[in-house]
């Protein structure tokens, strides 16, 4: 008996979602991380008004100053949607297991004198709850923003900081015993040089606007604390003088903030672009966030750099500016 195979194709009746083909401009073959963003927020057919918020809808862009015509503009050059994400932080998980294990099986952080790894925890300790603190706000964003391109990626930026703080805590047991965890939670809440970024901190839970507590958290207080710690601290100071240790435990970090940087900065410019009113409003919470947070990080970066810390977070300002002015903002 023959059996004869043939190949046959079989045209699909559609490329993609009809929701998704509105955005992409006509029935065409959509990319997954379109499919998992366009036309997901819901828009219509809303049974009452928050009790808790009887002055808006429950998916309610007017809940922002920013004001866009299409909130799906503010796609994430990155293109993450949930696989992706996860894809790229297991891969960066790998890396630091694999830092951890040789800095361990090198004895790299027995290698630091103790004045080193005090002056390290001291330092770095803290910021578990600053991390924290933009993992809070990151949620809110995603709860209180509007269109999945901008509320989606602001929830991985959420889980995100919370990897951040159980790096610190990794950190913080590699160098010492557990009991330093309680005292860096102790300097968080007592020490007078933590207290202006535990108020920033703290000030940032009760923005109202969404996109004002993006600006706030992830350009203003991060567009300053991370080159300031990670780079000028970690980077330059700190394994310079044998903390290499830190910095392999830490450089999660530093990549982490130059890759979401790019979806911070395609965020704010293209809200920016969209209107001067827009513009005007974004300049001013960049403005008025970035100098509270300088003012915030002052103490820390003494603390850190000692004398060399004035001129640091200047530095890192004058970089922030820069950035900011790149957007199409100006003070």
């Amino acid at each position: 008996m023959n059996i004869d195979l043939q190949a046959r194709e079989i045209t699909p009746l559609r490329q993609t979602y009809e929701h998704v083909a509105r955005y992409i401009g006509g029935d065409k073959a959509a990319t997954r991380y379109q499919e998992a963003t366009f036309g997901a927020q819901p828009m219509v057919n809303f049974h009452y008004r928050p009790t808790w918020d009887p002055t808006h809808e429950l998916f309610d862009a007017s809940r922002s100053a920013i004001v866009l015509a299409d909130w799906y503009v503010l796609k994430d050059p990155r293109q993450f949607y949930y696989a992706t994400w996860t894809m790229t932080r297991a891969r960066q998980q790998d890396a630091m297991e694999s830092a951890a294990q040789f800095v361990e099986s090198r004895g790299l952080a027995a290698r630091m004198s103790d004045v080193q790894k005090s002056h390290a925890l001291a330092v770095l300790l803290p910021l578990r709850h600053v991390a924290w603190g933009a993992n809070m706000n990151n949620a809110s964003v995603c709860a209180y923003g509007y269109g999945t391109a901008f509320t989606a990626p602001a929830m991985f930026h959420a889980m995100d900081n919370l990897g951040v703080a159980q790096y610190l805590t990794k950190l913080g047991l590699a160098l010492g015993e557990p009991e330093v965890l309680d005292a860096g939670k102790a300097a968080w809440l007592s020490e007078p040089r933590w207290q202006p970024l535990r108020q920033l901190v703290e000030d940032s839970f009760v923005v109202a606007d969404p996109f004002e507590l993006f600006v706030a958290q992830n350009l203003a207080i991060d567009g300053l604390l991370y080159p300031l710690v990670y780079s000028h601290y970690v980077d330059d100071h700190l394994a310079m003088q044998g903390g290499t240790a830190v910095a392999m435990l830490t450089s999660f970090m530093t990549e982490w903030q130059a890759e979401s940087s790019r979806w911070i900065d395609a965020v704010i410019r293209t809200a920016a672009a969209e209107s001067t009113a827009n513009r005007a409003t974004l300049a001013g919470w960049a403005t008025a966030w970035a100098d509270r947070a300088q003012a915030a990080l002052a103490p820390v970066a003494d603390l850190a750099l000692g004398e060399h810390g004035a001129n640091a977070l200047a530095e890192v300002r004058q970089a922030l500016d820069a950035r900011i002015a790149k957007l199409g903002l100006t003070a």
